[in-house]
């Protein structure tokens, strides 16, 4: 009889959220933020001197020009062999900058890990400062950088999607390792082990997954800046859209842009299976 009640027993009720009204203070402070998020926004639109009505107007005559300028696409112009070439070197631009990226990631973002850091009062502060200075800068302005010290060519590109990738990555990974368990490293510690012995048996471990989770994401960054590094001097399709932008080739501009944004789809089809593949692994 027992038994028969305990499968009888009435279910419970799934529990149902319940919303609650801000009160006084969170009330008062959440409607001026918003209140004076609005405000900010009208005081830009004015200040910038922002027509809307022109802005509004000006989506019918965009189309106008696009149909009449940008189309058809010069198909015939992205298939030369010169432009496959171009292709080619921005693909090698952007894995090469990744790569060496992501290899000056692997001290960078040790050493700004607070809790693996050699030294919390100089190393820590000194690797932070220069992680956040490669992120801080745009990959432009280090394209032009270089571009204007070593010429025209794939070595200022690569250069500038170095430290692109080192300040992007570097912070993402020296968060992931001052979110690890201190305790499989303290235990390796206490046998004697050295930092490399640390790092490769208490720390990789744990951050593994991440690790190559953002390397994926690393590399398909770099691949969409490295038009924009192109276009500032550092070759690839970047460069032919250059070109064809000031020669006011606007069917051959369209092309150009119909084949960035294939690849740029395609990379993100197999950046997209790779991260697939590594969310698997854990």
């Amino acid at each position: 009889m027992d038994s028969i009640n305990k499968r009888t027993s009435p279910i419970k009720p799934i529990s149902q959220t319940k919303w609650k009204r801000l009160k006084y203070p969170d009330s008062y402070i959440s409607y001026c933020l918003w209140l004076s998020a609005l405000v900010f926004i009208a005081f830009s639109i004015e200040y910038l001197n922002i027509p809307l009505n022109r802005l509004l107007g000006m989506m019918g005559r965009m189309g106008d020009i696009l149909a009449n300028r940008y189309y058809p696409p010069d198909i015939e112009y992205i298939m030369d062999l010169d432009y496959a070439k171009s292709i080619l070197e921005t693909i090698q631009m952007a894995y090469l900058g990744a790569l060496f990226g992501l290899l000056a990631t692997i001290p960078l973002g040790w050493f700004s890990a607070f809790n693996m850091t050699p030294s919390r009062r100089f190393v820590y502060p000194v690797a932070r400062l220069i992680t956040m200075s490669c992120r801080a800068v745009h990959e432009m302005i280090w394209a032009i950088l270089f571009v204007s010290i070593l010429g025209f060519g794939m070595l200022p590109g690569v250069l500038a999607l170095t430290f692109f990738s080192t300040g992007f990555a570097g912070k993402l990974f020296a968060d992931e390792i001052e979110a690890i368990d201190m305790g499989p490293v303290e235990a390796i510690r206490a046998t004697g082990a050295n930092l490399f012995q640390v790092m490769i048996f208490g720390v990789f471990p744990q951050v593994r997954v991440a690790f190559t989770g953002i390397a994926i994401y690393t590399w398909d960054a770099a691949f969409r800046a490295a038009t924009v590094v192109g276009f500032f001097g550092a070759g690839g399709m970047g460069w032919y859209l250059k070109r064809n932008v000031l020669q006011i080739e606007t069917e051959r501009v369209t092309a150009i842009l119909l084949s960035i944004l294939i690849l740029v789809l395609i990379s993100e089809i197999i950046s997209a299976w790779a991260r697939n593949r590594v969310m698997r692994m854990k």
